[in-house]
């Protein structure tokens, strides 16, 4: 009986000594949290896509909350977002621009030839690795859906030998333009409709050879445009989205086909 009533007495008293030492531990090593800090990570849409530049949504509320990140740091969020943030953080915040990735290519297997029958991994980034071209361009989309698969809202998918994207899904967080290793995909402003479908760097016959669909760098795109929104350049041409206006007579112009219309035109109802 005595020895049950020691080892009870033990078992309290080490009980107590161990009880006292967390909350001591506690108050000393403790760190407290701005509540700002949780009111913004609501607010936040939680996609952890790390667009922003920050790991995740977490680092992001507590950069915002610091004064390291702007309220509108979110790209995903867009104004919505950042205006919730900007009231929380009683600060005007400014709406940013909302973004869509865009494939800069348009070489399906009905306008380029396969050069390769691909294997191995179905991963675009382990064929480059491999050295090989599965199609005749080497700077065509290799269409194994490294892009696809790296896409957190299901926006991509390979379609005849190309990616393609799901304007309406898609909410800019740039994870399948990183993953490409071909960088054919870029982030364009969700309002712009008129872009290149084409990342050919090659004169316009040898462009030819390999592609129907590329571009060929004739400048007729440049005549036609009144406000200097595309240029040619390494014999590719390229939209300026700060001075695009949408009017849709570059992708009217183009021989090849290869500039996206603005929705509406008549261009994109003949496409």
């Amino acid at each position: 009986m005595a020895t049950i009533l020691i080892t009870t007495a033990v078992i309290t008293v080490v009980g107590l000594i161990v009880g006292i030492a967390l909350v001591y531990t506690g108050k000393k090593y403790y760190v407290e949290i701005d509540e700002r800090e949780s009111a913004v990570r609501e607010c936040l849409p939680g996609n952890n896509c790390g667009a922003c530049g920050y790991a995740g949504c977490d680092a992001m509320a507590a950069a915002i909350v610091k004064g390291e990140a702007p309220a509108n740091g979110c790209p995903v969020g867009g104004a919505a977002v950042a205006k919730k943030i900007g009231s929380v953080m009683g600060v005007d915040a400014d709406a940013v621009e909302q973004k869509v990735a865009f494939i800069k290519c348009k070489g399906s297997c009905d306008v380029t030839r396969d050069q390769a029958n691909y294997i191995g991994v179905k991963d675009c980034r382990s064929a480059v690795l491999c050295g090989i071209s599965v199609t005749d361009c080497e700077y065509g989309c290799l269409g194994l859906g490294s892009c696809a698969t790296v896409c957190p809202q299901d926006a991509i998918t390979v379609k005849n030998g190309v990616a393609s994207v799901n304007r309406s899904k898609c909410v800019g967080c740039g994870l399948c333009a990183k993953a490409c290793p071909r960088g054919l995909i870029e982030l364009v402003p969700a309002a712009n409709f008129v872009a290149v479908q084409c990342s050919n760097k090659d004169r316009g016959p040898q462009v030819k050879k390999v592609c129907s669909a590329g571009c060929i760098g004739c400048m007729l795109c440049t005549r036609q445009c009144e406000f200097d929104a595309i240029h040619v350049e390494n014999c590719l041409a390229h939209v300026d989205y700060s001075k695009c206006t949408q009017c849709g007579k570059c992708a009217e112009k183009c021989p090849a086909k290869v500039i996206l219309p603005p929705v509406g035109s008549a261009v994109s109802k003949e496409a």
